[in-house]
């Protein structure tokens, strides 16, 4: 059995941002997404880990560099790390450590961090759920954002509490073959 070449960092970008643009942009997952992706403003950042530690520093990098920089050049970062954590249960404990690092380097209240998978599965659901899909991505992604920019979005959004509930209405009006057919990867695409 041979297995495929591994992607390029050129390559995951590329799919990562298909994925932006025609799941999370173009099914409006997140309707803050837009406007921070048309002015360039989303950094992609593909991590060389192979395990949790190395994640961990280009974690604590990525998050330090995103403290720092004008949110007017970067405002939101997706570190993409498609060689570990591949592992959906691995990945969730993994999000315990994303914790630690915040809380050590007192980053709470001014950044947070959601995550993707490609096998992720929300607690209270089965793992062929189509809904799970809002928070499916080609590879595991750890996306960095500023708490003040989401509480901007939010105040801008009038019915912010009611994006969870649209999103998967959407997802269940579309099911898994408009899914498939979005091109992001099939619904239980990754599973382990």
């Amino acid at each position: 059995m041979t297995s495929s070449p591994l992607p390029t960092h050129e390559q995951v970008i590329a799919t990562t941002r298909h994925w932006l643009e025609k799941a999370v942009i173009g099914l409006n997952l997140c309707p803050f997404a837009k406007a921070v992706h048309v002015k360039g403003q989303v950094r992609c950042v593909v991590s060389a880990a192979r395990d949790e530690l190395d994640l961990l520093d280009d974690l604590e990098r990525e998050l330090l560099m995103l403290r720092e920089a004008l949110p007017e050049e970067v405002d939101t970062t997706l570190l993409i790390h498609p060689w570990v954590l591949t592992n959906f249960d691995d990945f969730v404990r993994f999000l315990d450590l994303v914790e630690v690092v915040l809380q050590t380097r007192r980053l709470h209240g001014v950044l947070q961090v959601a995550s993707f998978h490609p096998a992720y599965v929300f607690a209270d659901s089965a793992p062929d759920d189509i809904t799970n899909c809002t928070n499916r991505s080609p590879f595991p992604t750890l996306h960095l954002l500023r708490e003040a920019s989401l509480d901007r979005a939010v105040a801008a959004f009038p019915e912010a509490a009611a994006i969870y509930q649209r999103n998967l209405q959407t997802l269940r009006e579309l099911g898994a073959d408009g899914w498939r057919e979005l091109g992001v990867g099939a619904p239980s695409d990754g599973q382990e």
